[in-house]
């Protein structure tokens, strides 16, 4: 029988004669990426069920409290991921530029509404949800900001340039106000990366280095939590290094191959064991290659997106595109050199593998833009 399926051998393969959408999306989208996504989801679903439930007790709620939730984002995160990957270009540009105009309104109100959390107003509940603003704010720039530089470069009337200037200057005052210098870090370096490769001249390349490091010099002189991270990664000394000691400890205590599934001691002591130091789990219990197959699913997943622009004509997709995986690179390398002591710690999830909604939801909608850019496409 042949319809949507190949043929009566065969109950998962789509025809190349099937001219449904889900058949036409089969055969366009990029099934290895696709495959890496999956995997890296699985990988979390694995890892919160082992660090979450010590965290939970020590909260006072259900053991599995953590669990269920991320089941749901995991469930949410892949809905959408698939769902905007049935997208067009034209529909990726209109969805990224209502999701940007919505997450601004939502940073600007955040101060006002939001809740503190060690410091940070950052969070905002709405209609019983807690939200993240910024974590759905990092997809929705890049795309945005790809379409203003390639329009810029289409159209030499169009001030691409000054508007994405514009765009990062809105976007850093407002997470700089949380205050959230991670997340300012993160975007900034989509926009250097994109407005590089859309033919950024030398001279304001290197001006642009220069407002870096005076953005980082700024935000260490200025945002006492910030110096106090610093101070205390270049002198551990000098402070309560108390979840990085841990964190080393369970690297240690894993080896090359892990003390075993749910074996590891080092969640019933971090406090954030299940979200910004879940990688220090995996060492702990799956061993050096355990986590040395992360990493080479991370980096496949980036290798993978940037090959797949290898001859790509449209400006707008390479621009996306790159930007949605440096922000998905810079995370994952964040956060894992974070829980190794290789940069001063910075609350920056893991994803696709960090418990957290916002973050699950908004890195999964990135990845949608992305399957969603990289389609093979005879007519466009």
């Amino acid at each position: 029988m042949k319809s949507l399926f190949g043929n009566s051998n065969s109950n998962i393969a789509f025809s190349r004669a099937d001219t449904s959408v889900l058949g036409i999306w089969w055969w366009t989208i990029d099934r290895w990426m696709l495959a890496a996504v999956i995997l890296l989801m699985g990988i979390g679903a694995l890892l919160v069920m082992s660090a979450s439930p010590p965290v939970a007790d020590r909260i006072n709620v259900d053991s599995f409290h953590f669990v269920r939730r991320q089941f749901v984002f995991l469930g949410l995160a892949a809905i959408c991921a698939f769902g905007i990957s049935l997208l067009s270009i034209k529909w990726v540009r209109r969805l990224a530029s209502i999701m940007f105009l919505g997450v601004i309104c939502l940073l600007i109100i955040t101060p006002f509404v939001g809740s503190e959390i060690k410091g940070a107003v950052r969070w905002i509940h709405l209609a019983g949800i807690t939200l993240q603003p910024s974590e759905f704010l990092k997809p929705a720039f890049a795309v945005v900001i790809a379409w203003m530089l390639s329009e810029g470069r289409l159209n030499p009337n169009f001030p691409g340039y000054i508007v994405s200037c514009m765009l990062l200057a809105t976007c850093i005052i407002l997470l700089m106000i949380q205050p959230d210098f991670g997340q300012t870090v993160v975007v900034t370096a989509i926009w250097s990366t994109q407005i590089f490769l859309a033919g950024l001249p030398m001279v304001l390349v290197f001006g642009l280095g220069m407002g870096v490091v005076g953005l980082a010099v700024g935000a260490y002189l200025i945002l006492p939590h910030v110096q106090s991270r610093v101070d205390r990664f270049l002198d551990p000394a000098s402070g309560d290094n108390y979840q990085i000691d841990r964190s080393m400890e369970a690297f240690m205590n894993g080896g090359l191959m892990g003390q075993g599934p749910g074996e590891g001691s080092v969640k019933n002591f971090l406090p954030d064991a299940h979200s910004d130091f879940i990688f220090a789990v995996a060492g702990e219990e799956f061993g050096l290659l355990f986590c040395v197959l992360v990493v080479g699913v991370f980096s496949f997943v980036i290798m993978r997106g940037l090959s797949r622009l290898m001859g790509e004509r449209n400006l707008f997709v390479v621009l996306a595109v790159t930007g949605i995986l440096v922000q998905f690179g810079l995370q994952a390398v964040i956060n894992m050199a974070s829980t190794l002591q290789l940069v001063p710690p910075k609350g920056m999830t893991l994803p696709f593998i960090s418990y957290g909604g916002s973050a699950t939801v908004g890195i999964a909608i990135g990845m949608g833009f992305v399957l969603a850019l990289t389609r093979k496409r005879p007519g466009e």
